[in-house]
C-alpha cells in the first residue's frame, strides 16, 4: 500500500499541531515580560489586519517554530498569535525570532 503524496503536507501539519498541543499541556509557553518588551517606554503598533509569519516560541525547555500572525510590535519585539486545537495562543517574542517572509512556508 502506498502513501498519499498529495496529503502528506496536511498530515505533517496535523502531526506538528498535535506535538505542539502536547508540549503546551506539559510545560508553560514562555512570553517576554512587560519589562523586557519595555511597554512603558517603547511605542506599540497594533495591526488591524495581522500578517502571517513563522515565529520561534519557547515552551518549557523546547524551542518550536510555529505558523503565526503578527498582531503587534515594538521596535524590539513582536506580539504573535497562533492557533492550537482551536485555541488562540498569544505571546511576545523578540523581533529577530519572527520571519514574515517565511509566512507561506507554514500555511
Amino acid at each position: 500500500m502506498g502513501s498519499s503524496k498529495r496529503l502528506a503536507e496536511l498530515y505533517d501539519r496535523y502531526a506538528a499541531e498535535k506535538h505542539l498541543a502536547r508540549l503546551l499541556k506539559e510545560a508553560p509557553l514562555q512570553s517576554l515580560t512587560s519589562r523586557e518588551v519595555e511597554l512603558d517606554r517603547l511605542p506599540v503598533t497594533i495591526y488591524p489586519r495581522p500578517g502571517g509569519c513563522q515565529g520561534w516560541v519557547r515552551i518549557g525547555p523546547h524551542a518550536v517554530r510555529v505558523s503565526a500572525r503578527v498582531v503587534r510590535t515594538t521596535p524590539r519585539a513582536a506580539g504573535i498569535e497562533f492557533v492550537v486545537e482551536e485555541r488562540t495562543v498569544r505571546c511576545w517574542v523578540w523581533g529577530s525570532a519572527v520571519d514574515v517572509e517565511a509566512a507561506d512556508e507554514g500555511a
